[in-house]
């Protein structure tokens, strides 16, 4: 097991993207259902929840078994990101609202948005089916733990956050089409996707309403 976990944490590009965002969507999806009183049986279930489900779903738009089912040092990566939000728990108030969530939020997004389009390049999809895999592997999680949560999926209304995605999942693209190696284009998508989304974060950027457009009345 030690071993395995190694080889993942030291691997290709893939295998160190997938590690960072396993971890980082477990510590946010658990730091929300603390945030809502789960017992620690719900804490975990919504924390793996949040780091699988985007992956699952990935990995069966590409008709082959899901990777987490494949290896248990996915499960592992997972309960370590559960165990990190218990512990914040001790020493911070709201640790959902902290920014060492936020930051781990916005982190998740980049790795998840960067294995997506990896495994879409893979699998030989069109452009627009990279850009949309590497969303729903971004997000997929976020959208899933919120139902668990009893609460409409917030990329749906509120917040810049799947667009994200979408820029890193194109940056992806296009720097792969530029002849730009593996862990380039990944370094690429990464960046692109947690920069914007910290960006975002800092200036409150949201997508506007049809509302807000004006286009109907309030």
């Amino acid at each position: 097991m030690v071993g395995e976990l190694f080889v993942t944490l030291l691997g290709d590009p893939f295998a160190v993207m997938n590690t960072i965002g396993l971890v980082a969507f477990a510590l946010v999806g658990s730091s929300k259902a603390i945030r809502e009183e789960f017992d620690l049986f719900g804490i975990a279930i919504v924390g793996l929840a949040m780091a699988f489900a985007g992956g699952v779903t990935r990995d069966l738009l590409v008709m082959r078994v899901p990777l987490a089912l494949q290896s248990p040092v996915e499960l592992t990566l997972g309960f370590v990101g559960v165990l990190l939000a218990i512990a914040l728990l001790v020493v911070l108030r709201s640790p959902d609202e902290h920014p060492i969530t936020l930051v781990a939020d916005a982190v998740g997004l980049g790795a998840f948005a960067t294995t997506g389009a990896i495994v879409a390049t893979e699998a030989s999809v069109s452009a627009i089916g990279v850009v949309a895999i590497a969303t729903i592997n971004a997000v997929g999680g976020g959208a899933f733990a919120d139902i668990l949560l009893d609460r409409s999926p917030f990329i749906l209304f509120d917040d810049f956050y799947a667009s994200c995605a979408v820029f890193g999942g194109a940056a992806y693209l296009v720097s792969d089409a530029l002849g730009a190696a593996g862990s380039t284009a990944a370094g690429v998508c990464a960046v692109v996707t947690v920069a914007t989304r910290l960006i975002a974060v800092t200036r409150n950027w949201e997508l506007p309403t049809v509302q807000e457009l004006g286009l109907i009345e309030r």
